[in-house]
């Protein structure tokens, strides 16, 4: 049984085939929005040419916000898709490009198309967790996002940590959007993101949490789309370092004194994030990095580390440096690198929903 996924990120399109015969095809779009790829729809187009004559038995897709849906995985009907466009207000950087995919695949592949909900593994998460401070007349709520990666990861961490992957654990997915979440049991008790995927700390164009009176005094200057872009496009890393960049790479190369201090302050709210799990949850067994920057940055890794010995966390500069899978040392509680694979996760859902319907 083949089966396509498709990962559309805020600046980047991932998609694997996986083959029935246990080979797995990788498709990489990246900084899309520049010279190549000026658009997700061109991305898209060049997926479905590399993917050639493949005819896959379904096609899985990364849905960034899933609503109130908290099942992982659904079929994408009539009825589905129509729901899927009355919540892309909840994140309308992420959901326009998500739902072309569906749409583009639907025309290129006479097969079923599954949504795979990046909000649905933080449908464990308490009331404490998930209820905001505003009256509840409004139905608001705390969704959490990058699950689909979470859920992964939260699937690797036995075999690698034994029985202190029930502990509490941090897994911190950073990238252009970023975010962290709380593991207890192997289950999300807590994330930073919180009512859309602009919530919890400093991205690459997105500024995390922020003062509510701010965004009052910016509604009086912006008009609301003025705004929304501002806040999906302008904000972050890129504000943060003065517009030189919202790419982390290029910011962590820079001599200026405007990427040091981005770089600092984002280390430094990440920093603040894993202290507050500390004291929410009482103690903290072990820490994760994932995603393109906690994966391939070792300066950043080493900032957010280096205060975190009064918790137990002592990173071994060596292994850090290599980019190896533990980068703690031995008198550590352990500290890894678990790379993102988003896409395997997906067909692990395709296939589950697919035997659950036959």
């Amino acid at each position: 049984m083949n089966i396509l996924t498709i990962n559309s990120g805020s600046s980047s399109l991932k998609a694997s085939l996986f083959l029935g015969d246990g080979k797995r095809l990788n498709f990489r779009y990246e900084q899309i929005g520049q010279d190549q790829f000026p658009t997700h729809a061109q991305a898209f187009a060049q997926l479905l040419l590399d993917v050639g004559v493949a005819q896959p038995a379904f096609v899985g897709h990364r849905l960034v916000h899933g609503g109130d849906a908290t099942d992982a995985a659904r079929i994408i009907d009539t009825t589905e898709r129509a729901r899927l466009d009355n919540i892309i207000p909840l994140a309308p950087l992420h959901m326009p490009s998500n739902l072309l995919g569906i749409d583009l695949c639907r025309k290129q592949f006479n097969c079923p198309q599954i949504a795979c909900f990046d909000t649905a593994f933080h449908r464990t998460l308490p009331e404490l967790a998930y209820r905001l401070p505003i009256p509840q007349t409004f139905q608001l709520r705390r969704y959490g996002f990058h699950g689909i990666n979470y859920a992964y990861i939260a699937r690797q961490l036995p075999p690698l940590l034994g029985d202190t992957a029930k502990g509490n654990i941090v897994v911190a997915h950073l990238g252009n959007g970023a975010s962290l979440c709380l593991l207890e049991n192997l289950l999300s008790v807590d994330t930073s993101m919180g009512f859309s995927p602009a919530g919890g700390i400093p991205m690459g164009t997105r500024s995390g949490d922020i003062d509510p009176g701010v965004m009052l005094k910016l509604a009086e200057q912006c008009n609301p789309a003025e705004l929304t872009q501002l806040v999906y496009q302008k904000m972050g890393l890129l504000a943060l370092s003065d517009g030189e960049s919202s790419d982390m790479s290029v910011l962590t190369n820079s001599h200026s004194k405007a990427a040091q201090f981005a770089v600092d302050y984002f280390a430094r709210q990440v920093r603040a994030t894993i202290g507050s799990y500390a004291a929410k949850s009482g103690k903290i067994d072990g820490l994760v990095f994932t995603g393109g920057i906690g994966e391939h940055s070792a300066l950043i890794r080493t900032l957010i580390c280096e205060p975190l010995g009064l918790f137990g966390f002592s990173l071994n500069a060596t292994a850090n440096a290599q980019h190896a899978g533990c980068i703690s040392e031995a008198s550590s509680k352990p500290i890894l690198i678990v790379p993102a694979d988003e896409e395997a996760e997906i067909a692990r859902l395709v296939t589950d929903l697919s035997k659950a319907n036959n």
